[in-house]
């Protein structure tokens, strides 16, 4: 599972070119997908008016949204100091859980903001997606 925090919704609005093409890509393949934490997504838009739109204009794309249990461990998360909401949920969404198999990736532009152990990706790192 592919994950964009905040500051990946945020690119995607901008025009990061590496990611709105692995968006485009994702679209083309049958179950394929990037997450979008709805936090992040909230968070986006607050932050630039149309962020959510553009991220959402690619069928590839679902929003995690905040049900019950995400909300109580979410709020754990923010209580014991690992960041704002978005980034909790952001947090919560890369965690194992029995609806998603294998391993979670998030791609971020603040990888200082998640605690070790979290697979993050720069997502202007050099050798993101095999471009260099």
């Amino acid at each position: 599972m592919i994950i964009l925090d905040t500051s990946a919704v945020r690119a995607v609005f901008r025009g990061h070119k590496t990611l709105n093409m692995l968006a485009g890509n994702m679209a083309r393949t049958p179950g394929d997908r990037l997450i979008i934490p709805a936090l992040c997504l909230m968070q986006a838009e607050a932050d630039e008016e149309n962020a959510s739109r553009q991220a959402l204009s690619y069928s590839s794309v679902v929003v995690d949204p905040l049900d019950t249990v995400a909300s109580v461990s979410v709020g754990k998360m923010i209580r014991d100091g690992y960041g704002g909401p978005d980034t909790c949920h952001a947090l919560y969404c890369a965690l194992p859980r029995a609806e998603f198999t294998g391993m979670s990736i998030l791609l971020t532009g603040q990888e200082d903001a998640y605690p070790p152990g979290v697979v993050t990706v720069d997502i202007d790192s050099p050798g993101m997606l095999g471009f260099y």
